[in-house]
């Protein structure tokens, strides 16, 4: 009898080890797909657009980097989500790149300095983005707010935002949605 429980606790153990073999190599396996999976999402987010190949995206990215690019991820997707706001509005252009570039021009068509929407797109300066970890950053954010709608509605349908340490006249005829990183959302009441 000795022997045979013997056998059997080895048996046992056996099925046991086999089984947690199982498990491991089952847990394992789905470990790995969801490494799979993530590498390939951050891999799909780490292509970087062009103003030619994706026009909206880009102009996106860089309403982000000039207003936001120093601000937390949050300011940077409340920023995006205002002007996908003013796209979806009828009181402003039908497109991304028309809301971001919308402005006073002169009668020959060129931008009135210091006359946008965006301070940013007609000071003067220029308008290619210089720090490439920031420009990283806008795009990825442009992109998941385009492709995913990630973070959509953040700001509660804003249309309108300042930095918290300027106090333009319009926001008094706006409705105060709140303060997100460095600005100061608003809508239209």
């Amino acid at each position: 009898m000795k022997m045979t429980k013997t056998v059997l606790n080895k048996q046992l153990k056996l099925r046991k080890c086999a089984a947690t073999n199982r498990y491991i190599m089952k847990n394992f396996f789905i470990a790995l797909i969801v490494i799979m999976s993530a590498s390939t999402v951050k891999a799909d987010m780490n292509i970087l657009f062009s103003h030619e190949n994706e026009p909206e995206a880009w102009c996106l990215a860089q309403n982000i980097y000039y207003e936001a690019r120093g601000s937390n991820l949050a300011d940077q997707a409340a920023v995006a989500d205002v002007v996908l706001n003013r796209v979806k509005d009828s009181r402003y252009p039908n497109t991304i790149c028309e809301v971001v570039k919308q402005g006073r021009k002169y009668a020959n068509g060129q931008m009135i300095r210091n006359q946008c929407q965006f301070s940013w797109y007609c000071d003067g300066k220029s308008d290619y983005p210089l720090d490439s970890e920031s420009w990283t950053k806008a795009q990825q954010t442009a992109y998941m707010m385009i492709y995913h709608n990630d973070y959509r509605g953040i700001t509660e349908g804003s249309t309108h935002y300042h930095a918290n340490y300027v106090k333009p006249n319009w926001a008094k005829q706006k409705q105060l949605v709140g303060r997100i990183g460095t600005h100061i959302y608003y809508r239209w009441k």
